[in-house]
């Protein structure tokens, strides 16, 4: 969902400039399931020992002003309270900064067993955010001496600076130990992000996701090689995204192929994506690259991501837990 974000900053600034409304969308990442409380509160606590993730996107490098996305979380089980607790942190920078957004999350989700071989999870997460502008990062018109460039001082009076509130979310995760599928509604109160007087509400965004991990060779070394199909569906505001691929994973790597579309007006197409990990007991490293098929192709240098799992070691206590097979990446 790339496109879609010029309209987003373009509009930030257009509605500090003239207050008019905005709707506004959430950052992108490609490796959704190394970002799991993001994709869906419900799979925090979803590892059987606790979990600390690191997620590092940046978006169309070529161009100046590039969107750059940075979160870390942490979660884990807890037999006391019969499900997973986590919280997440995330910075959110476009056009140099000029417009920046953190969030700070916790998270509850509640695991029940349906039967001897189908649990789900369902969880509710709390977010505080923090939006602002940097006004002096702004360049106008009456800036500009057609010889000298931007030489002089703007006489456009300083608007906008920051906003913040509290935001509310909720999912539900169900699963076996080959199959999983879940959805997840953020943004429930829509909050207000306007930086000036008026309103300007975030709308809420709704995803579905379904997988699977089927195993299909096992080595001499009893070292079992999967393949796990995925799809992901997700509408915000007027914006809608599907994405469907595939990972493979034999031995330690991980190698995945997607595709991304991207809904907005008649285009339909966004992003051909190919992701590259190493998974160890307690460490998963990914890479992933996005090349833009859109028509801005030529310009954007495509979206690089990076994503750091940490497992930490654990002694499980004899409890009904399971934990959710998803992929790592």
């Amino acid at each position: 969902m790339k496109k879609e974000r010029i309209y987003v900053i373009c509009g930030v600034i257009l509605a500090t400039l003239f207050s008019v409304s905005l709707k506004a969308q959430d950052p992108e990442f490609t490796q959704f399931y190394a970002s799991p409380m993001y994709l869906n509160p419900a799979f925090a606590g979803s590892a059987k020992c606790p979990r600390l993730v690191m997620n590092y996107r940046n978006q169309w490098p070529s161009l100046s002003g590039a969107f750059v996305t940075s979160a870390v979380s942490y979660d884990q089980h807890v037999d006391a309270a019969r499900g997973g607790i986590g919280v997440m942190f995330m910075n959110d920078r476009a056009a140099q900064s000029t417009l920046t957004s953190n969030t700070i999350s916790g998270v509850y989700s509640y695991q029940q067993p349906i039967g001897r071989k189908f649990a789900m999870k369902a969880a509710l997460q709390v977010t505080y955010f923090q939006k602002s502008l940097d006004w002096s990062k702004l360049t106008f018109g009456d800036m500009i001496d057609p010889r000298k460039g931007f030489i002089y001082e703007t006489a456009d009076v300083p608007r906008g600076g920051k906003v913040s509130g509290m935001d509310f979310s909720a999912g539900v995760v169900g699963f076996t130990d080959k199959l999983y599928f879940g959805g997840a509604v953020h943004h429930l109160t829509e909050p207000n992000e306007s930086l000036i007087v008026g309103t300007s509400r975030l709308p809420m965004k709704f995803t579905g996701h379904i997988g699977a991990l089927l195993p299909f060779k096992r080595s001499f070394k009893g070292e079992t090689s999967y393949i796990s199909p995925n799809i992901l569906y997700r509408r915000q505001g007027e914006f809608q995204q599907l994405n469907f691929g595939t990972y493979v994973n034999k031995g330690p790597i991980v190698a995945g192929v997607w595709f991304r579309g991207f809904m907005f007006g008649n285009s339909y197409r966004d992003s051909f994506i190919t992701t590259l990990g190493l998974k160890t007991d307690y460490i998963n490293f990914g890479y992933s690259y996005d090349i833009t098929i859109s028509e801005l192709t030529p310009s954007t240098g495509g979206s690089h991501e990076i994503s750091v799992v940490i497992n930490f070691p654990c002694v499980r206590r004899k409890v009904k837990f399971r934990s959710v097979a998803c992929p790592s990446f």
